[in-house]
C-alpha cells in the first residue's frame, strides 16, 4: 500500500466492526466448498488436530500462544461455514414459492 493511503499513526491497526466482518460471498463460498461430505472430514480433522487439543502444564508461553493461533484460524473457518450456511437457508426461506411447497 502506497503511504499515500496509508492511515496514519496507529490507526490503521484499528479495524471497523464492518471490516471485521467476512463478506457474504466467502462465507457462501466457504459453506460450498467446506460443506460436502469430503469438506466435513477436513473440518472434523482440524477440529481434532487443533481444538480439540490440551497442552500439558509446562507447556511454554510460546507453545500456548501457537495453539491459540491455530485455534483461531480453524473456529474462524467454522464460523464462515455456519454463515454461509444461514444466509443460504435465509434466501430460501424469504423466496415466495418457498413458502407454496409442500
Amino acid at each position: 500500500m502506497p503511504e499515500s493511503e496509508s492511515p496514519a499513526g496507529w490507526a490503521w491497526f484499528d479495524r471497523s466492526s464492518e471490516a471485521a466482518r467476512a463478506p457474504d460471498e466467502l462465507c457462501h463460498d466457504a459453506a460450498a466448498c467446506l460443506g460436502s461430505r469430503h469438506g466435513q472430514a477436513l473440518l472434523r480433522h482440524l477440529q481434532q488436530l487443533f481444538l480439540d487439543r490440551r497442552l500439558s502444564p509446562t507447556a511454554t508461553d510460546a507453545e500456548l500462544r501457537h495453539v491459540e493461533g491455530q485455534r483461531s484460524v480453524v473456529s474462524h473457518m467454522l464460523r464462515l461455514v455456519e454463515r454461509g450456511r444461514s444466509d443460504a437457508t435465509q434466501l430460501l426461506l424469504s423466496k415466495p414459492w418457498s413458502r407454496d411447497l409442500p
